[in-house]
């Protein structure tokens, strides 16, 4: 860590003995310090009263080293004074980490279109937990190495993997570029490697105050790499294995994680309607093992629910957001997105696609020079969901380094309560705004109270069978006298035939408000909206319920989330 100054003392504290005249009047205490004034030589004067009791005297700003000892050893020597210390400076411990590149990270800092990293690092830097980050494996880097863990090569092919074999222990990215366009498929492209996961790990994970590189979100957390992508990319069956074995499952003919991580980053995705069952059972094994998974939304500039895993549950799906606090104009978008953070803009949308224009605007961190297989390490800035994922991987390792009993749906709830409306535009959702770690971290800590305008969110999916009442619960705290007069309730639930359901709102009393009826010719999918009920009669205080009933036979679906603004 960074040093702190060290400044001139110019006063001290001087507590009296309780019997002593001193410690109850000022007056004596003022006489007191001028008699210490003339045996010192030091010009002295008591300034006030503590709260503690303690009297401050005042050296003034020229007093020496030798000076301010030689004035508490008069005090010391006074057998009415209980102590004397001197009055030291405190510093803010968000300060300025001392990395060399760190002025080029403003999506850690910067007002409008950053995350308010800084401010959350006096409470919480990640100590005590993992985050596997599920890609193309590690390319070794001075920078992020110190907080590496062994992870696992999960791609099955050999050929994929480029290392001679299967599966094995060793993470190593071994390069994914493709030599001639079309080798991966009708419109394929040839491309250089992409380093792609060591470049995610060091958003995430960086060494920091290192006086090198860049600076990490939670640069005390360990970083395992997971290697599931080589040429041609992954294949499903290989990343849902992945999922089990990061978060502490057991994969047949897989040694045991000896590590596993309490956070898994998936910057990764391809095109699906649906979210396949065999990632939705390994996410769900994985959350319900305690393991936060955070998904990109995808890079197509279309609605995330056609792309996986960022259309599966139990996820934390991230949009991407520019410098400017716009949604980036390649981030996929939706209902189903969850919140953004910053992916950047390493060129405009109206440049020539692959071409780097505004290289200040995307998100600098750790990466490779090898064009195919690893060279000399370097930086550079990328652009992409991919980038804006691990900010949320990140803050979600601080939370559970401050909060080791939060679970995944509470980490979850907490990031998209606490997140900021887009400075900018965001056209088909962005979810609840970019991701505030500051904000964040004091909430689940409770070191702030509720203000008005505060979201109370579960994000823990519920299933809704045919012909079925299921209910999510909320907890509010913190507020004081009755709920608003327009109680806002956002509702963002998944169903093939939004028809079926008649939804209702409980209170704490029991009291039920209905917020839709059912309608047999309303074959649409999903309720995602907001309703607005009176609820003044109601004290705010509570466990509040959103009750969900399915009418009818044939379509069903799940509570994805709900919420609650006072």
């Amino acid at each position: 860590m960074r040093a702190l100054p060290s400044a001139p003392v110019e006063k001290v504290i001087v507590t009296y003995k309780s019997q002593a005249t001193e410690a109850g009047s000022n007056t004596a205490a003022k006489n007191d310090t001028a008699e210490k004034a003339a045996k010192t030589g030091e010009k002295l004067s008591f300034e006030r009263r503590l709260a503690g009791g303690g009297a401050l005297v005042d050296l003034g700003d020229s007093a020496t080293k030798q000076d301010v000892a030689e004035v508490m050893d008069a005090f010391r020597a006074d057998p009415s004074v209980a102590s004397v210390e001197p009055d030291i400076r405190a510093y803010a411990m968000a300060v300025t980490p001392n990395d060399t590149d760190y002025a080029k990270q403003w999506d850690l800092f910067e007002p409008t279109g950053g995350m308010n990293v800084p401010s959350a690092w006096d409470k919480t830097t990640g100590s005590g937990v993992t985050v596997a980050v599920i890609d193309t494996g590690y390319a070794a880097h001075t920078d992020v190495a110190a907080n590496v863990v062994n992870g696992y090569d999960f791609i099955s092919t050999s050929a994929d993997a480029r290392d001679g074999n299967g599966r094995d222990a060793d993470a190593k990215d071994e390069g994914d570029w493709n030599a001639t366009a079309g080798e991966c498929g009708v419109g394929s492209t040839a491309s250089n490697s992409s380093w792609h996961g060591t470049h995610v790990a060091g958003t995430i994970g960086a060494v920091t105050n290192n006086a090198k590189g860049i600076a990490g979100i939670a640069y005390n957390a360990k970083i395992q790499p997971v290697r599931v992508l080589g040429k041609c990319g992954g294949s499903s069956s290989d990343i849902a294995d992945a999922i089990t074995w990061a978060s502490g499952g057991t994969v047949p003919g897989v040694p045991a994680n000896p590590t596993p991580a309490k956070v898994i980053n998936m910057s990764l995705g391809g095109a699906s309607a649906t979210c396949p069952s065999v990632y939705q059972n390994a996410i769900n094994g994985a959350v319900s093992r305690g393991t936060t998974v955070v998904v990109a939304a995808g890079n197509s500039n279309a609605n995330a629910s056609g792309f996986t895993p960022a259309n599966c549950a139990n996820v934390i799906n991230v949009a991407s957001t520019s410098r400017e606090g716009n949604r980036s104009y390649y981030s996929n978008f939706g209902s189903i997105v969850d919140v953004s953070a910053p992916g950047g803009e390493t060129r405009r949308a109206t440049d020539t696609p692959g071409t780097v224009t505004t290289p200040e605007n995307g998100i600098y961190s750790t990466l490779n020079s090898g064009t195919t297989v690893q060279s000399a390490e370097n930086y550079k800035p990328y652009q992409g969901t991919s980038m804006a994922a691990p900010h949320i991987a990140g803050l979600a390792a601080l939370l559970k380094s401050a909060k080791s009993t939060l679970t995944p749906a509470e980490i979850e709830s907490a990031i998209k309560a606490n997140a900021r409306p887009l400075p900018g535009t965001c056209t088909g959702g962005c979810g609840t705004g970019i991701a505030d770690s500051a904000k964040t971290v004091d909430a689940v800590t409770g070191t702030t109270t509720p203000p008005t305008g505060t979201v109370f969110t579960n994000a823990t999916d519920v299933t809704i069978a045919d012909n079925t009442t299921v209910s999510s619960s909320i907890a509010v705290t913190g507020r004081t006298g009755n709920a608003p007069a327009a109680l806002k309730v956002g509702v963002d639930i998944k169903h093939t035939w939004r028809g079926d359901l008649v939804i209702d709102l409980v209170a704490p009393d029991g009291t039920v408000r209905n917020l839709k009826a059912s309608s047999s010719s309303d074959s649409a999918d999903d309720v995602v909206t907001t309703y607005t009920v009176d609820a003044s009669s109601e004290v705010a205080n509570g466990t509040w319920k959103l009750q969900v009933r399915d009418v009818a036979s044939g379509d069903t679906g799940y509570i994805n989330s709900w919420s609650l603004t006072f």
